[in-house]
C-alpha cells in the first residue's frame, strides 16, 4: 500500500521502548571509604558483632544519636578484641618501645582499662593486707590475721578515678591546645599503663622495705616512661612539653601512693 505524502516520521527519541542517553553516575563510596574507623569518636556507634581487631561497622548508628549513651551495643566496638590482642598491648605496655599508639590505631579498646583497673584493685585489696600482715608478723609474732576491707573501697576510688579522670582531662587540655586527641586512645593508653603493677604487687608482698622501694620506684619509671613515650604523639612539633611532664608526674605519684598506702 502506498504511503501518504503527508505522513511524517516521529522523532526516535520519544518512541516507546527507545534507550535513554547513559547519563553518569555519581562517584560513590568505595568499601575502604565505608571501613574508616568511627572508634577515635565517644560515644561508639551502635554496630553489631565485628571480628577482632575491625574498624568499625559504617552502617552502624550515627553518634550523634543520645540513645546511644543507654544502648550496651553501643560501646560493644571497644571490647572487639581477642586474647592476642590483649597480650600483645600487654607486653607493649612493659616494653614501650615499638609504638602503643601505632597498635591500637584503627581498634582501640577499653577492654584493657576495665579488666586491668578492676583486677588492679583486687589485687590491691588482696596483697595489701597481706604485706601488712607479714610485716606486723615479724615484729609481733602473736599478730593476728585482720582483713581492713577499707583497702577495697581506697583501691576502687582511686584506680577507678584516675583511670577515667586523668585521661579524661588531658583529652581537654590538648583540644584546648589544638591537638587532635582521641578520647578512646587516651582511655585505652591509660589503663594499659596500670597492667605493671598487677604483677609488681605480688612482689611488695615480701617483707623487705628495700625490696619493695625498689620495685615499685622501677614499676613506676616503667609506667611513667609508657604514658610519656606514647603522649608525645600529641605534642611533637608543639610547645605542650608540660604536659608531658604532668603526665609523667602524675603516674609516677600513683605508683607512689600504691606503695605508701597498700604496702606501707
Amino acid at each position: 500500500m502506498p504511503m501518504e505524502e503527508g505522513y511524517t516520521s516521529l522523532p526516535t527519541s520519544h518512541l516507546l521502548g527507545s534507550v535513554p542517553a547513559a547519563v553518569p553516575e555519581e562517584k560513590r563510596p568505595t568499601a575502604s571509604d565505608e571501613s574508616t574507623s568511627n572508634l577515635q569518636i565517644f560515644p561508639p556507634t551502635n554496630g553489631g558483632y565485628q571480628t577482632p581487631g575491625s574498624p568499625a561497622d559504617g552502617d552502624a548508628q550515627t553518634t550523634t544519636n543520645w540513645k546511644g549513651f543507654f544502648s550496651v551495643s553501643s560501646y560493644s566496638p571497644y571490647f572487639n578484641v581477642d586474647t592476642d590482642i590483649v597480650v600483645d598491648r600487654l607486653i607493649c605496655s612493659v616494653y614501650p618501645m615499638d609504638g602503643f599508639f601505632r597498635k591500637i590505631d584503627s581498634n582501640p579498646d577499653l577492654y584493657g582499662l576495665v579488666w586491668i583497673s578492676t583486677t588492679l584493685i583486687f589485687v590491691l585489696s588482696a596483697f595489701g593486707n597481706s604485706a601488712t600482715y607479714l610485716m606486723q608478723k615479724r615484729s609481733d609474732p602473736n599478730y593476728s590475721w585482720n582483713f581492713d576491707v577499707n583497702y577495697v573501697n581506697w583501691a576502687a576510688c582511686v584506680i577507678y578515678g584516675y583511670a577515667i579522670a586523668v585521661p579524661a582531662i588531658f583529652y581537654f587540655l590538648l583540644q584546648y591546645f589544638g591537638s587532635p586527641a582521641s578520647l578512646v586512645r587516651l582511655w585505652c593508653m591509660w589503663g594499659y599503663s596500670l597492667f605493671i603493677f598487677i604483677p609488681s604487687s605480688l612482689l611488695l608482698i615480701v617483707p623487705v622495705e628495700i625490696f619493695r622501694w625498689i620495685i615499685i620506684l622501677l614499676a613506676g619509671s616503667a609506667s611513667s616512661w609508657f604514658i610519656a613515650l606514647n603522649l608525645k604523639a600529641y605534642t611533637e612539633g608543639t610547645d605542650m612539653v608540660a604536659l608531658v611532664v604532668s603526665a609523667l608526674v602524675l603516674q609516677f605519684t600513683l605508683a607512689l601512693f600504691i606503695k605508701i598506702f597498700f604496702f606501707a
